[in-house]
């Protein structure tokens, strides 16, 4: 393909934290996050304006005028269409009958957690599963649910998770920065437009790249035109609750 002096994103590897803010913001879908950093999937997708400029935290996105090749706007709805279809094809996928157990639904009874008697702590865990990407929005456990959605260093960083924040919850977790953010996007807004949720929280670390589960969330407030006061907890790499703010 023929190239042509033009403006065009470029992306500062060293400034950028992975948080995705700038895939939201694109329209036209010229970025993802690969390898925890913004990468510009193909020069004709981009189409020069910088909407994604104003959602960096870091100052990593800046428009250049260099020789790129030409913007397509065929290209770029063919490649918007092959991402809806492959996220439909992900939404109804079904688990074969002999598949992996992790698909499998559960309601977890006080009667399944008596192996874990002998332990200091019992696990305040009500259902199965927990990743956001394996829970469908029509799950039973989910319909007027208060819903924790956490980072999944969470569990591991904060010590008192099973007794401060998952009594009386049900959890969804996954990683904003290594994750589909577009998926988690499309998944909550599907929950949030089938399920009359009781309350929505969400539990992050400390780091930068963190902050990517809250947009995802208001993000799919906005499509689904549903606003929840959303519950943020942040926890420190030490494993201490930092703080607590509704937003």
């Amino acid at each position: 393909m023929a190239k042509v002096l033009r403006k065009i994103i470029e992306i500062d590897e060293e400034l950028c934290n992975g948080c995705g803010q700038c895939v939201l913001a694109c329209q036209e879908g010229a970025l993802a996050i690969v390898n925890g950093k913004a990468k510009l999937l193909g020069e004709f997708l981009c189409d020069g304006l910088g909407a994604c400029i104003g959602e960096c935290p870091t100052g990593a996105l800046k428009i250049v005028e260099r020789e790129a090749e030409e913007f397509d706007e065929e290209a770029v709805a063919e490649h918007l269409k092959k991402f809806k279809d492959s996220m439909k094809v992900e939404k109804e996928a079904e688990p074969l009958p002999c598949g992996c157990p992790s698909m499998e639904l559960r309601e977890l009874l006080m009667k399944d957690m008596s192996n874990a008697q002998s332990l200091e702590l019992s696990s305040a865990l009500t259902h199965w599963p927990v990743k956001i990407r394996l829970v469908p929005a029509s799950a039973p456990f989910l319909k007027g649910a208060k819903l924790l959605v956490c980072a999944d260093c969470v569990p591991v960083a904060y010590p008192n998770l099973h007794t401060k924040l998952l009594p009386g919850h049900k959890i969804l977790i996954g990683c904003p920065k290594l994750d589909p953010v577009e998926l988690y996007i499309e998944k909550f807004k599907e929950i949030l437009e089938k399920v009359p949720l009781e309350g929505l929280e969400v539990a992050i670390m400390e780091v930068p790249c963190c902050r990517g589960l809250i947009y995802i969330l208001k993000e799919a407030m906005k499509l689904a035109q549903r606003e929840i006061p959303l519950k943020t907890y942040t926890i420190g790499v030490r494993g201490e609750l930092l703080n607590m703010e509704v937003i």
